[in-house]
């Protein structure tokens, strides 16, 4: 286990430690998902890749969060092809967005 170097303490008015900043590669790895906002934001990376139309948002969010095409699909009960159809579509149904948006672990939100 290797010891963390680059860790900041943040102390409470009574001396008491009350946050710790870690790297975010290290948070990556300790929890083992990327960070997801909590409301509607949408994290820069996915952002990033769907300017200009390089990848459907769809696509970009998976790519982001690190999950296959299979188990997307898997947990969409769909088939690969089935979800490799969805990302290359322009405006998917809003029933197949929020059953993306579960599979995903995101907010409906987040995707449409």
């Amino acid at each position: 286990m290797s010891a963390l170097t680059n860790v900041q303490t943040i102390f409470s008015e009574d001396g008491k430690p009350a946050f710790v900043v870690l790297p975010y590669d290290e948070y990556i790895r300790l929890t083992g998902q990327p960070w997801i906002p909590k409301e509607d934001g949408i994290p820069h990376e996915v952002v990033k890749m769907t300017l200009g139309g390089a990848m459907s948002q769809v696509r970009a969010w998976r790519e982001y969060l690190g999950l296959t095409q299979e188990e997307v699909a898997k947990k969409m009960g769909i088939t690969q092809a089935a979800l490799a159809q969805i990302e290359q579509s322009k405006r998917p149904r809003t029933m197949t967005l929020e059953k993306l948006a579960r599979a995903l672990g995101i907010r409906f939100e987040q995707l449409a």
